[in-house]
This record gives structure tokens, sequence and C-alpha cells, in this order.
């Protein structure tokens, strides 16, 4: 038997709680992991309180939990020649990822850079991969000024920093707790809330040219207003926004394997700071969904098995 977090119905983080469950196995073309570390991200919150889907009762339960994990290869199925059993591996797996054991498909895993930590490698799949695919989506150069939202927190850190490799000027939102710490990564801060289009043009006069949004409609409405053309917003927190304003709305999914492999390579270097906030065990997973959403993480918060 292995653990597994599950859920039977909707609701707060407290319908959380850890299964014992049968161990699954390989087929062909698969790759089991033993898992040292999972992370947690808001999508999932969405999912098991409801919010994430048009219909939630669509939901199957008992539902697993988790996407980010990283881990030890300890079984490959029929046909993998590609990864044996020791290799030291990260990757994501819908509603899977916080459990003992994760069974995928070979190709969608990444092997762990020697110098990535386990919890850097263990949360790093969903904000990584929807960081790199919205720098992407906006096509940065040395001649932008970009606003990112939540510049701090698990997503937007990465972003910010990929956006300053581009070259571009990032002006990064987040609370006053967080400023210090921006600034160590060459990020100019500014406190959101009212007035933030001021605040913003003080560090900038003449705007911004492009925005990533990982808070809501504030920060589009802001970018906007400072000059950035629609199609140069990427969100992942305002879907709405893509069909009222024609901002685009690319998140994890527009990235790869690869690409999360080239970020796994930038962490491991140092090139790309990937801050822990909060490190919880498995049997106090309820915990770290609380503390995730009370917000102003800095960065990302994982759980240990």
């Amino acid at each position: 038997m292995s653990r597994r977090v599950t859920y039977s119905q909707l609701g707060g983080p407290e319908v959380l709680t850890i299964s014992e469950v049968t161990e699954p196995h390989t087929g062909e073309g698969e790759v089991r992991v033993r898992v040292k570390c999972a992370g947690i991200n808001p999508f999932d919150a969405k999912v098991f309180r409801g919010a994430a889907t048009a219909n939630p009762q669509s939901v199957e339960f008992p539902s697993g939990n988790g996407n980010d994990f990283a881990g030890v290869v300890d079984e490959v199925g029929a046909g993998v020649e590609e990864w044996a059993v020791g290799d030291e591996v990260l990757g994501g797996k819908g509603f899977s990822g916080q459990a003992d054991f994760v069974v995928v498909p070979a190709a969608k895993l990444v092997r762990k850079p020697a110098d990535l930590s386990w919890e850097q490698a263990g949360g790093l799949d969903i904000a990584g991969r929807t960081a790199w695919a919205s720098v992407e989506a906006v096509a940065l150069t040395p001649a932008d000024t970009v606003l990112v939202s939540a510049a701090a927190g698990g997503v937007g850190v990465i972003a910010a920093q990929l956006a300053r490799l581009k070259g571009a000027k990032v002006i990064g939102s987040a609370s006053e707790s967080n400023h210090e710490f921006l600034r160590s990564l060459g990020i100019h801060p500014v406190t959101y809330g009212e007035g933030m289009v001021e605040r913003i043009l003080e560090i900038s006069p003449e705007g911004v040219t492009a925005a990533l949004d990982n808070n809501g409609r504030e920060t589009v409405d802001a970018a906007l207003a400072l000059g950035a053309p629609a199609d140069r917003i990427n969100t992942i927190a305002d879907y709405a926004a893509v069909s009222e304003y024609g901002t685009s709305g690319v998140g994890a999914a527009g990235a790869t394997p690869a690409d999360l492999a080239s970020l796994a390579a930038l962490v491991a270097a140092g090139t790309v700071e990937v801050p822990i906030d909060s490190v919880f065990p498995l049997e106090q997973v309820s915990e770290a969904y609380a503390k995730l959403l009370e917000g102003h993480s800095r960065g990302k918060i994982v759980l240990t098995l």
C-alpha cells in the first residue's frame, strides 16, 4: 500500500485527506517515480473548492490531488529506454502528484539537475511552464518595459526573472514585505492596489509595453491604461479579458518538457531563483493549502514525502 492525497467532497483544505491505496505499476511506455517532494498550486485549490469548472459536480470522487512532483525512478515499463531505475526526475501529472508513487508516460519526465534542490524540483512544473510560456507569448526584447503582477509568487517570480533575461525592464507588483527581495533580483517593485498606475508612472514615465498578469483584472486594466497593446498582455488570472479585450491567455500547456528542462537548468545554475516559501510534510497538506490561500507567499510552498 502507498499514500495518496485524496478528497471525496468539494470544500476548503479540510476536505483533503491521506488515503492508503494500492501501489500503481507501469504499463508500456511508462515510468514509476517514488516521489520525494510535491508542489501545491492555486489551481489545485480551485478544483477541490469547486471553482475551476463550470460544473463542479463533474469531479469524480475520490479524486487525487496535485500535479507537480520530483523523485527517483523505481520502475520502468516495457519499451522505455531513456530512463533507468535510480534516475532523479521531475514533472507533473494532474490530480496525481501528491502521492508516494506517480506513474507517468516516459516522455513527460525531465531529468533533475544535480544542483537543483528537491524542493525546487518538486514545485517547478506548473509554475515553471506557465512562467516560461507567458514570457514567450509576449515576445519580449530589450526595448520593452513589462509589468508582472504577483511578482513574488510562484509563477510571477519566475516570469519576472525570465523577462529580465530577455533584456526587458521589469516592474513587479507585490506587497511591500517583498519589495526588497524583488530589488535583489533586479526587478522594480510597486505596491498593488489603488493608485498603482500612478506609482508605475513614477518608475516608468513612458508607461509599459507589455504585461504578464498573475493576479487579475486590476493588472490588465493597469497595463492597458499604461499603453500596453492588448495582444501584448498575457493573463493566467482573468480569462474573461481574452474575449473582452483580446489579450492572450497562455498557461502551462504552452510550454513543453524541453522548456521545463531548460528552466530547471537555469535554476540549478543560479541564473533564475526559485524561492521556497515553506515546506510541509505530506500529512500537513491541509495546512499547506491554508497558507497558500492566505496569499502573500514568496515563491513556492511544497510538500515532502
